[in-house]
């Protein structure tokens, strides 16, 4: 079997910029940065993190995710407060309003794919819903990687027996 890998690299940063900005356009949503939506993605409704948590879980720098920090602050997105028993930490909250904005960006997401899909012929459903395990299975071997957890070889080869 054939395996087009830099076809599905092409595809997938576009497809996610056009459904990020269409949600956005449905919604009228900020314009958030990637990094900070993956910070409110890391922190659902009740969950806390420390900065250190954060960093490590996001593949990101401490001083990264500390910029990041002051200034989803500043902007009303997360709250920051001392972590009990703990003199020198903190932990991490998302607020109410950046909640709200993920919940809107994710319904707003799945009923515009929900159009787009309802263009396509029957065939095309049916091979999109047969590739999202194969799909969720690569997003999630991508996330190793982005740990550094991933397997020691990443070479993709384009023919499979």
């Amino acid at each position: 079997m054939s395996f087009d890998a830099a076809r599905l690299a092409a595809v997938i940063s576009p497809l996610r910029r056009a459904l990020l900005g269409a949600a956005r356009r449905r919604e009228g949503l900020p314009d958030l940065p990637d990094a900070q939506i993956e910070v409110i993605r890391a922190l659902p409704r009740g969950a806390t993190l420390s900065p250190s948590e954060l960093a490590e879980s996001l593949g990101l720098g401490r001083p990264t995710v500390s910029n990041l920090l002051n200034r989803m602050e500043r902007d009303g997105l997360v709250a920051r407060t001392p972590r009990a028993g703990d003199g020198r930490g903190v932990d991490v909250v998302a607020s109410a309003h950046a909640l709200d904005l993920f919940v809107r960006f994710d319904r707003a997401s799945a009923a515009i794919v929900a159009d787009a899909a309802s263009a396509l012929p029957v065939d095309d459903l049916e091979a999109l819903d047969a590739a999202l395990p194969a799909l969720e299975r690569l997003r999630d071997v991508l996330v190793e990687l982005r740990h550094g957890d991933g397997p020691a070889e990443t070479t993709v080869t384009e023919e499979r027996a």
